[in-house]
């Protein structure tokens, strides 16, 4: 038979083994629950630290917005700040440690706002003083602007009328064909076989306040068949230009001054012809005839 005492030594000892093991795995597990609750404790104090320093940045753009919206000379230089504090912004998102650096940049972004605020808010005094002086100044050149506009408006009215009244007006304008005979003589014919020569004359008015001097008309004779008889030749005026039959050069003295001039030819087509009289590129007479 065992020994009973044998026994009971093995089972307290076997008993003695199990309560060091039980103390020890009581005593790990209230660590690790310790160690928990400060984590838990920091990771909340953390992030209630960074949701401050957040809320403090938000504040701090809103400034910026606002001040950048009033559109001043000093909207470059708020732009500038604004974007450090959304840079800052970004990079505290991005943060997953301890927040507490972030909290003096934000205090020396808290007094640069506070004095570029200040500086934009004189900015905006002195602004408002000028602009009601150029308001003052505004009315004043407003009143100014209206006499002169109603002053131009006149001497052009006055000077489109001189320039009307100075234009030359050139009247009875007529063609005929004419039969030259050895003797000379010419004798007028409506027959296009029998025509040597077109004797186109018209008339220029009498004209006081018209510019005195030479005066040069462009005559364009055009036959039935859409031809330009004559010289033939082109004239340009700025981005226009015109093909004449002949150009007659007049000496003009403000008195009335009758012109004829002889385009010869032969064999004149039958149907109608048109003549227009141009002073420089622009048409002030014109007339038509025909031949059978």
């Amino acid at each position: 038979m065992e020994n009973p005492n044998k026994n009971n030594s093995s089972l307290k000892a076997v008993i003695a083994v199990l309560a060091v093991l039980l103390i020890g795995s009581l005593v790990y597990i209230f660590k690790l629950s310790s160690d928990s609750d400060v984590v838990k404790s920091e990771l909340t104090t953390t992030l209630t630290e960074k949701e401050s320093v957040m809320k403090d940045l938000q504040e701090l753009k809103a400034t910026y917005d606002a001040a950048i919206a009033e559109n001043t000379s000093m909207s470059d230089e708020l732009i500038q700040e604004r974007d450090k504090v959304v840079a800052l912004m970004d990079d505290l998102n991005k943060s997953k440690g301890d927040v507490s650096k972030y909290r003096s940049q934000v205090q020396g972004l808290q007094a640069k706002m506070k004095t570029l605020v200040a500086e934009n808010d004189e900015l905006k005094k002195q602004n408002g003083v000028l602009t009601v002086q150029r308001d003052s100044t505004i009315v004043v050149l407003g009143e100014s602007k209206k006499y002169n506009e109603v002053l131009v408006g006149q001497n052009e009215a006055l000077a489109k009328t001189v320039e009307k009244g100075s234009k030359l007006s050139v009247l009875n304008t007529k063609t005929a064909a004419y039969k030259l005979k050895s003797s000379g003589k010419q004798i007028e014919t409506d027959k296009a076989s029998r025509a040597d020569v077109l004797k186109i004359s018209f008339t220029i008015a009498e004209n006081q306040i018209a510019k005195s001097g030479d005066k040069t008309y462009y005559v364009q004779v055009i036959d039935s068949k859409n031809n330009v008889l004559g010289d033939k030749k082109t004239e340009s005026f700025g981005d226009k230009s015109l093909t004449y039959s002949f150009k007659t050069t007049v000496k003009y003295e403000n008195k009335t001054v009758n012109v004829s001039e002889d385009l010869p030819g032969k064999d004149f087509a039958k149907g109608t012809y048109f003549i227009n009289i141009f002073d420089n590129d622009e048409l002030v007479s014109k007339t038509s005839f025909s031949l059978r």
